[in-house]
C-alpha cells in the first residue's frame, strides 16, 4: 500500500493520537508516523539549508520511477515454467529485472514509508547521492528517521554485481571482491557480494532503519507486487504468520532503546523466521540483478564505442588515456585491460586484453584522505527520540575502513571468517577501489561534474572529501609534494588546501605510495578528467532515467577549489576510541593517533 493511501484511509476512521515514538494509535492500530521531531544534534551549517525540500525533491523523483515500475510489471506476459529445472520461459529476465527495479524504489520499505534505497543512489548520479547541497556538506544521507545520517559517501551501483565474492590472496597479501568501502559484504551465503549488499541498508539504523529483516518480508507481503514476487520466488513463499504488534516493531527504527540488543524483535516460529529469511536472501538477489542489468550497468560509454572501433576519441581524450595509463598510473588500479607506460618515452604496445574492462582491480587502498570535519556522523553523540545514539565516540572515530571491519568493530559488521582477523593491522585505512566507469555522470542538462558548470555537484572518496574530479587527480598528483601536519581547515597561511596543501591523512598506516607525486602538470591533470568522462554510459544508448533530475544545477568558481568556500576547521582531535583502536590485533606498526 503506497503511504498517501495508508495515511488517508487511518484519517477517514478517526482521530490520530500521535506518540513520540514514532507511530500512531487509531482505535488499537498503528500507523507509522514520523516524529514531530527530527534528530538535529548538528551544530549550525553541517546541515545544508534547503535539506529538506532537496529531500522532497527526491522522493517525487523516486515515485515517479516507482510508477513506471509498476507499469513495467503490468506489461509483463504470464509468467510460465516448462522446463527442469524450472525456468521462467522468455520474460525471465524481465521479471525479475521488474521486481528488483520496484524494491529499488519503494520508499514503503522504510519504517517511516519516505526512503527506498534509490533516495541515495538515484539513475542521474550512476546511482549514487541525489543531492548536490548533501554532497558539498554533510556528505552522508539522512535514513528514514530524519536526520540520522552515517558516515560515508554513498557508492556508485553501477558495475558492483560484478565485484567477486570477498577473498584474501595468499600469495599478495592483499584482499579482492565484496562490497561497500569497507568490504563488509562479503557475499560468504549468497555467493554474490552485491546481493548481500542489498541487504545491509534496510536494517542499518542510520539508513532504511528496520530493526528486523523480517520487516521488508512483512512490507513485501503488503506491497502491490506481490504477486510478482511469488510468481517468481515461489506461491506461498510471503506467507508468513506476522504476531499482531509487528506493524508497531516495524515502524520503530532500529536501535531503539525498547530493543535492547535484539536483531530479531519480530517474534516468529522458527518455520517463519526461516521463510523470512529466504525472503530476504530473495530481495537481495531481485535487487541485484537489476543492477546488473542494462538498465543500470549497460558498457554504453564513449569508451566502449572506441574499444568497438565505432568511435574516435578526440586528441584530449586520447592524450588523457595515455596519462592514465601512463604517467598518471591510473590503471595499475582502475584497471582498462591494457599495459601500463611508466618509463618517460615508452610506447604502449599492447592491445585491449578486455572489451569490458571494470576499470577496478577490486582491490583496497589506503590513500592517505584527510579526515572531513563536515561528515555529519561526528556529531552524532546524543540520543535521539528512541535513545539511540548514532556515533558514541564523536571525534575519537577513526574510520579504520577493511581494519574495522575484520576486527568485526563498530559502524560495521561481524567478520565471518575469524581467520581474517589477524591481518585487520595491514588493512587499516584501506578502502575499496571503485570502478571509474560513470564516475563523471550526470543529469543531461547538469552535463559536467566541474566548475564553474552548468555542473552537478558530487562527492569522491569514502568521506566525500573531495568535490571535483580536477581536486581527486590533483590529490593523486600532488598529495606527497604539499603535505602539511595540520587537520583539514588548517592549512597555513599563504596556501590554499586542496591547491598546495594537503592535511595529513585520518590513518597513517599502510598508505599507498603508488600516487602522491606523478609529476603531472596542470593541463596533463585537466586531460586525464577529460578521459574520465568518456566512461559515462550512454553514448551509444540513452542512459535509463537520467533525465529525472529535476533539481537545479549549480555554476561559478573553479573546479580546483570546488566547495573550498564550505571548509570549516578540524577541531581539536581526541585519541582514536578504544573501542575502535584499542581492539586486538591493535593497530601496527603506529598506533592511530
Amino acid at each position: 500500500m503506497r503511504r498517501g493511501t495508508w495515511t488517508m484511509g487511518a484519517a477517514v476512521l478517526g482521530l490520530l493520537l500521535v506518540s513520540p515514538a514514532g507511530f500512531a494509535q487509531q482505535n488499537g492500530n498503528f500507523v507509522c508516523e514520523p516524529p514531530k521531531h527530527p534528530y538535529d544534534p548538528y551544530p549550525r551549517g553541517i546541515l545544508p539549508r534547503d535539506l529538506e525540500p532537496e529531500l522532497d525533491r527526491v522522493r517525487r523523483e523516486v515515485r515517479f520511477i516507482f510508477d513506471q515500475s509498476l507499469a513495467e510489471m503490468r506489461a509483463l506476459p504470464p509468467l510460465t515454467r516448462t522446463s527442469n529445472p524450472p525456468t521462467i520461459h522468455g520474460s525471465g529476465y524481465a521479471a525479475v529485472r521488474t521486481l528488483g527495479k520496484l524494491m529499488n524504489f519503494d520508499e514503503n520499505m522504510s519504517p517511516f514509508r519516505n526512503v527506498a534505497c534509490s533516495s541515495c543512489h538515484m539513475p542521474y548520479a550512476a546511482f549514487s547521492g541525489p543531492i548536490p547541497s548533501v554532497n558539498l556538506t554533510m556528505v552522508a544521507y539522512p535514513g528514514s528517521f530524519r536526520f540520522r545520517a552515517g558516515k560515508r559517501t554513498a557508492q556508485r551501483y553501477t558495475y558492483s554485481p560484478r565485484f567477486p565474492v570477498l577473498q584474501f590472496n595468499e600469495t599478495q597479501q592483499l584482499f579482492f571482491g565484496g562490497n561497500f568501502w569497507d568490504g563488509r559484504s562479503t557475499g560468504y551465503l549468497l555467493q554474490s557480494a552485491d546481493a548481500e549488499q542489498a541487504q545491509h541498508p534496510p536494517v542499518d539504523p542510520l539508513e532504511h532503519g528496520n530493526p528486523d529483516t523480517a520487516c521488508i518480508a512483512f512490507k513485501l507481503a503488503q506491497s502491490e507486487y506481490r504477486t510478482l514476487f511469488e510468481d517468481i520466488w515461489g506461491k506461498g513463499s510471503l506467507d508468513i504468520n506476522f504476531p499482531r504488534d509487528t506493524e508497531e516493531i516495524c515502524c520503530t527504527p532500529g536501535g531503539a532503546a525498547r530493543f535492547g540488543t535484539n536483531p530479531t524483535p519480530v517474534f516468529l516460529s522458527p518455520e517463519d523466521r526461516t521463510r523470512a529469511n529466504r525472503v530476504y536472501d530473495n530481495w537481495g538477489q531481485s535487487i541485484s540483478f537489476y543492477e546488473s542489468s542494462m538498465a543500470v550497468s549497460p558498457f554504453t560509454s564513449k569508451f566502449d564505442a572506441f574499444l568497438k572501433g565505432t568511435a574516435t576519441l578526440t586528441a584530449d581524450e586520447m592524450a588523457g588515456y595515455n596519462l592514465f595509463k601512463g604517467k598518471g598510473n591510473c590503471n595499475s588500479c582502475h584497471l582498462d585491460g591494457r599495459g601500463t607506460t611508466l618509463t618517460p618515452g615508452q610506447t604502449d604496445t599492447s592491445t585491449a586484453a578486455d572489451v569490458e574492462p571494470l576499470f577496478t582491480c577490486f582491490g583496497y587502498a589506503n590513500l592517505g584522505v584527510p579526515l572531513n570535519p563536515r561528515v555529519a556522523f561526528f556529531y552524532e553523540t546524543r540520543p535521539d527520540a528512541f535513545g539511540f545514539t548514532p556515533n558514541p565516540f564523536g571525534f575519537a572515530f577513526r574510520d579504520l575502513g577493511l581494519g574495522t571491519f575484520l576486527r568485526s568493530g563498530p559502524g560495521s559488521a561481524d567478520n565471518p571468517n575469524s581467520d581474517w582477523t589477524p591481518l585487520a593491522p595491514m588493512q587499516d585505512g584501506r578502502m575499496q577501489t571503485l570502478t571509474a566507469r560513470n564516475v563523471a555522470m550526470t543529469p543531461p542538462q547538469c552535463p559536467t561534474t566541474e566548475a564553474p558548470g552548468p555542473y552537478f555537484q558530487k562527492e569522491f572518496f569514502h568521506n566525500g572529501y573531495i568535490k571535483s574530479l580536477k581536486q581527486l587527480v590533483h590529490f593523486y598528483n600532488t598529495r606527497d609534494v604539499f603535505p602539511f601536519p595540520v587537520t583539514s581547515g588548517h592549512c597555513p597561511r599563504g596556501t590554499t588546501e586542496k591547491v598546495d596543501c594537503w592535511p595529513m591523512p585520518e590513518v597513517p598506516n599502510n598508505l599507498d605510495h603508488t600516487i602522491g607525486h606523478l609529476g603531472l602538470t596542470d593541463r596533463e591533470e585537466d586531460l586525464i578528467v577529460i578521459f574520465m568522462q568518456t566512461l559515462t554510459d550512454g553514448f551509444t544508448k540513452p542512459y535509463p532515467n537520467r533525465d529525472t533530475f529535476t533539481g537545479k544545477c549549480m555554476t561559478g568558481g573553479m573546479a580546483s577549489t570546488q566547495g573550498n568556500e564550505f571548509l570549516i576547521p578540524t577541531p581539536p582531535l581526541p585519541p582514536c576510541a578504544s573501542a575502535i583502536c584499542g581492539v586486538s590485533p591493535l593497530p601496527f606498526p603506529n598506533p592511530i593517533p
